[in-house]
This record gives structure tokens, C-alpha cells and sequence, in this order.
């Protein structure tokens, strides 16, 4: 039979709750391993016991293992609350179902029966004494039906020859099982004594961890406080060097002037990045998400060192590749500080040659956009050793005492971090003599691929710079605002009626030069106020008539030209149409038909 290991110890009250669980879970995941053992079994006694007592045999231990199984779960939901009692009684009772396969051997009368008996009984005691290795007592108990079945064949045994070498085993098995128990709990032993002293350095190492942890904070609150309170006082060393720079000074004062203004902005700009390394080390670097148009974006990069090269004497070359979308989300101002520390570095480090800027874009999907920002400079180079040291804090190329340029080390050190953050990163190739390109690639979502043309102000101007006074025939009061309004920006004279009825009634007791009538109103149409008008020979018998309606349908076009109307313009109102159509007002009804008839614009039908 199969079982699992620490079962015993439950019954004994060694076994704790936790471990209780964790043998019953051992169980359940391996109970399909027994059905393989008793199937084994059963192919031995097929040949020996013969196939009708084998079956049977497999059934009765198949359905004894179910039961158990079932039992296994029933009690999987009550561990360490009584469990260990049930559960060995249970596992010494369907162990004595597979002890019936020794004595089914043994009484068979075949020639191998006996041997194959032996062999069950052995491989059955191992089984069981290997399951509970670290329970030896429970082992002997639940093996207990195994002692019987040999107890039953030693009694068939007496006064036979074979009564004592069948004994004669006893001890050889016992000595085996023994040596089997032994080893495994001394192999446990040396295991849990391994656990322990690795749960031990576990527990050293993770205080270290936090001691390390403690100081690095510790350290980086202090040079956070630090820049911080010294910001204070250069803010006013700064600010009184600017107030005395605008008196009047002698040519060595206003000297010593520039001297503690230079040294106090290199003194600010060595607090800004101390600041700047403390808020990445401690997470509190703060990055913002906003709209960011690339052309700009572009010149606020490049446009300080520009004009820094070019009074050095360098060519300063900038330039897009690629798919550049025309609007993105990011933050400009981190960006920046990392593209402005690699063209410092370019211009600062380039004695001849020129500087090149290149913002390559690659398409990564609709909404996705690939940045690489190459920055390339003709100066010395750097070599390959020295590329392995170049964005540790605090480190530059040129270390020694004669080195040409000052600066504390952690302007690509923190560029670097800052790329990382934005899930970007720098990436260098140089060649020495020859110069480096430092690459900063770093995604971001595409608001915009192509700009949108802002779109040419249609104004209501006549050519000839005369003013229309205008009716304005229209239901909505909005729309009514927005011609009025439109119409007023050129000096034109407009009035207004709400429908057909009111413009008729306005139309005939004064004159207008032009009439914009709607066609959908209440109380009276604009088809039906469009003939009213014609109709009476009063004042606008013969105004120029331009009717407005949703509809684009070329009968409703017709229609309207068959009310009396000049013109026919869609909504929404295409304002450079009726510009076009105002302009023909001078020549008459005739004038804005021919514009009709020529067909020079597609809104006015």
C-alpha cells in the first residue's frame, strides 16, 4: 500500500496542524500511485491465483482505495482537529485488503506461489515502512495486517521443514526495514539541520539588507536636506551678485562680480544634480504626463546648444528621420534635462568638427511611437575601458588632477536613471579620435501623427469694398447670431426674422440687398416666404433670394430655384460659398444665377 509521510505522527500528538496539512495534501496529490501498485500486484496473482481470483482481488482493493480517498478528503477539510485518529485506522484497514494478495499466493498450490508470497509480503512492509520513514511506530501499526498474513502462513507452517526458514526471514526483513528507517532519519536530520542554518544566514542576510537599506536612506535624506537648504542661501548669493551687477562697478570689481556669479551657478547646477541623484535613489522622482508637440519640443532641446557650438566655432546639425508623430504624451521637462545633458557633453568635450542632432521616429503601432534621440560629436572619443565606468555616479573619463573640465560625474548618471524610469535607456558607441554618438531611445504614446493646417479665416469682405444690408431669415437664434455676427465683421448691415411669415412682413417695408432664407421654419416655410416675396411686387421683388437647408438632395435644390430662389447653399453653412454668392450681388439676381448655372462652387446648387 501507499501512504504519506508524518501520518503516525498526528495519532502520537507530534504532529502540528501546519504539518498535518501538509501531509494530507501529499496524500491526495500521489493517491493515483497506489491504483499503479495494486494493478502491479494484480498482474502478478493473474498467472499464480488465476484470473477469477486476481479480478477479484483488484476490485476489492480498487474499491477499498476509493473509499480511503474519499475519507482522505472528508478529513482534508478538519486538519489538526482530530484527524490523526481516523485517518490510521482507515489506512491499517484498506492495508489489510492488499495483505490478502500474500496468502492468495501462498494457498494457491502453484509452484510459485510461495516465492511470489515472499515477495508480496516484502514489498508491501517496504512500502509502507518508506511512506511513514519518520513515524516507525505508526508504520509497524499500519502494517500490522501484512504481520498477520505472515503470522497465518507460519502456522500453516508448523511442524514442517519450512516452519523455521520461513521464521529464519523475520529477522533479515526487520534488519532491513530497520537500516531503511535509519538512513532516512538521519538524512532528515542532516536536512533540517541544512534548513535551519539557511534559515538562520536567510535571516542575517536580510538584516544586513536592512541595515544597507537604513543607511542608503539615511544618506540620501541627508543630501536631500542638504541641497535643499543650501538652495536657500545661493538663491541669495545669486540674487544680490544680480542687483549689484546692475550699480555702478570698476572694471576689476565688476571682474570679481562675474567670477562669484560663474561659481555660483556651477555651485547651483552641483546641488540640482546631488538633488536630482537623491530623488531617484529614494523613488521620488516625479514625472508628468502631458501633451508635447514634437516641433517644439525639438527646438527646446537643441536651440541653447546651438548657439553654444556655433560661438565654440562647431557645426551644429539637427534634423528629424523616420515617422516623427506631430503630438505625443511624455514629459518635456525630463526629456530635456537628459537631452541637454548629452549636448552639453557634446559641445563641452567637441574642439573642432560639428555636433549632430537626429530625432529618429519608428511607427510601433497606431498609438505607439519608437524615439531615438542621437547625439553625435566629433571630439577625442572615449575608450572601450573607459565606456564601462561612464555612467557610474561620481566617475568621469578624465580623473586626474590636470583634467580639463570640472563637474561632479553624475550628469549621465542620472540621465541614464532618468531614461530607465521613462522605460527608456542611453546607449553609447564612440571610437577614439574619431568622437561618440550617445543614443536615448524611449517610447511614447502618439496623440497626433500629422498636424492639422489651421484652417484660413473666411471672411464676409465684397471685392469691391461696399457694405450689403442683408435679411437674415432663420428659426434657430444661434445660427441667427453666427451670420449676423459673421456678416458685422465686414461691415455689413444685417436684419433678422425668427420665420417666413416675420421676413415676409419685413421685406415689404424695407429694401435689402440680399436675402438668406431658410427652408425649414415654423408658421410660415422659407419655399413659401421665398414665393410671397416674388409674388408682390413691393421693395425685394427682385433681391437676390440664397435658401439654407439640410438637405442635400438635387430635388430639394430644384425645388427651391422653383420658389424664387437664386441660390441654394447646404448646412452647415459653407461661409466661402455664400462669400462667393455676396460678391455676385452687384450684378442682380442674373449675377448670383450665372454663379449657379457656371457651377463654381459645389455648395450652391
Amino acid at each position: 500500500m501507499v501512504e504519506s509521510d508524518g501520518i503516525g505522527k498526528a495519532l502520537a500528538g507530534e504532529q502540528r496542524p501546519g504539518e498535518a496539512a501538509q501531509a494530507l495534501r501529499a496524500i491526495l496529490q500521489t493517491q493515483y500511485l497506489r491504483y499503479l501498485i495494486i494493478a502491479s500486484w494484480a498482474v502478478g496473482l493473474l498467472a499464480t491465483v488465476g484470473p477469477v481470483n486476481a479480478s477479484i482481488w483488484f476490485v476489492g482493493t480498487v474499491a477499498a482505495g476509493a473509499l480511503r480517498g474519499q475519507v482522505e478528503k472528508g478529513v482534508s477539510a478538519r486538519v489538526g482537529s482530530g484527524w490523526g485518529m481516523v485517518f490510521p485506522i482507515v489506512a491499517t484497514a484498506t492495508t489489510a485488503a492488499w495483505a490478502v494478495a500474500p496468502l492468495l499466493a501462498w494457498f494457491s498450490g502453484h509452484p510459485f506461489g510461495h516465492p511470489l508470497a515472499m515477495a508480496l509480503l516484502i514489498s508491501g512492509y517496504v512500502l509502507v515502512f518508506a511512506q511513514l520513514r519518520s513515524s516507525p511506530r505508526q508504520a509497524v501499526v499500519i502494517s500490522s495486517p501484512y504481520g498477520a498474513a505472515a503470522l497465518i502462513i507460519l502456522v500453516s507452517l508448523w511442524g514442517t521443514p519450512l516452519f523455521w526458514s520461513f521464521l529464519a526471514v523475520v529477522p533479515f526483513i526487520a534488519a532491513g526495514l530497520f537500516v531503511l528507517v535509519t538512513m532516512t532519519m538521519l538524512r532528515e536530520d542532516r536536512i533540517t539541520a541544512f534548513q535551519e542554518h539557511q534559515a538562520h544566514l536567510i535571516a542575517e542576510l536580510e538584516a544586513a539588507r536592512d541595515r544597507a537599506n537604513a543607511a542608503s536612506d539615511a544618506k540620501s535624506n541627508f543630501l536631500g536636506v542638504i541641497s535643499h537648504e543650501l538652495r536657500t542661501p545661493m538663491n541669495g548669493v545669486l540674487g544680490a551678485a544680480q542687483l549689484l551687477a546692475s550699480t555702478r562697478l570698476e572694471a576689476s570689481q565688476r571682474e570679481y562680480l562675474s567670477i562669484i556669479r560663474n561659481s555660483g551657478d556651477n555651485l547651483l547646477s552641483l546641488l540640482n544634480d546631488i538633488l536630482d541623484m537623491t530623488k531617484i535613489e529614494a523613488g521620488r522622482m516625479t514625472f508628468e504626463v502631458v501633451d508635447i508637440v514634437s516641433d517644439d519640443l525639438h527646438k527646446r532641446a537643441a536651440g541653447p546648444f546651438q548657439a553654444q557650438a556655433e560661438a565654440k566655432g562647431l557645426t551644429f546639425v539637427s534634423r528629424f528621420e523616420g515617422e516623427v508623430p506631430s503630438i505625443v504624451r511624455g514629459d518635456p521637462l525630463r526629456v530635456c534635462q537628459v537631452l541637454h545633458n548629452l549636448l552639453s557633453n557634446a559641445v563641452k568635450f567637441t574642439d573642432a568638427g560639428e555636433i549632430r542632432y537626429v530625432v529618429k521616429g519608428t511607427r510601433l503601432a497606431d498609438d505607439r511611437v519608437r524615439f531615438d534621440f542621437a547625439v553625435t560629436d566629433s571630439g577625442a572619443g572615449i575608450a572601450p575601458d573607459d565606456l564601462e565606468r561612464l555612467f557610474q555616479p561620481f566617475t568621469q573619463v578624465d580623473a586626474s588632477s590636470t583634467r580639463r573640465f570640472g563637474g561632479t560625474g553624475l550628469g549621465l548618471t542620472i540621465a541614464r536613471r532618468m531614461a530607465n524610469i521613462m522605460h527608456g535607456d542611453i546607449l553609447v558607441e564612440s571610437t577614439v579620435g574619431q568622437g561618440s554618438t550617445f543614443t536615448f531611445s524611449v517610447e511614447a504614446e502618439v496623440v497626433e501623427w500629422t498636424s492639422q493646417a489651421a484652417a484660413e479665416p473666411i471672411h464676409a469682405d465684397i471685392d469691391d469694398g461696399r457694405a450689403l444690408h442683408v435679411l437674415i431669415v432663420e428659426d434657430h437664434p444661434v445660427n441667427r447670431m453666427i451670420l449676423e455676427a459673421w456678416m458685422g465683421s465686414a461691415g455689413h448691415a444685417s436684419s433678422t426674422a425668427e420665420n417666413g411669415q416675420v421676413a415676409v412682413d419685413v421685406a415689404s417695408g424695407q429694401r435689402f440687398d440680399l436675402i438668406v432664407m431658410d427652408v425649414n421654419m415654423p408658421v410660415m416655410d422659407g419655399l413659401a416666404a421665398t414665393r410671397a416675396i416674388r409674388a408682390v411686387a413691393g421693395l425685394n421683388a427682385e433681391t437676390p433670394i440664397v435658401v439654407l437647408s439640410a438637405s442635400a438632395r438635387r430635388e430639394d435644390h430644384e425645388a427651391g430655384l422653383e420658389a424664387g430662389a437664386d441660390a441654394y447653399l447646404n448646412k452647415p453653412i459653407d461661409f466661402a460659398a455664400l462669400a462667393r454668392v455676396m460678391n455676385r450681388v452687384g450684378g442682380g439676381r442674373a449675377g448670383v444665377r450665372s454663379l449657379v448655372d457656371s457651377g463654381e462652387t459645389s455648395a450652391a446648387a
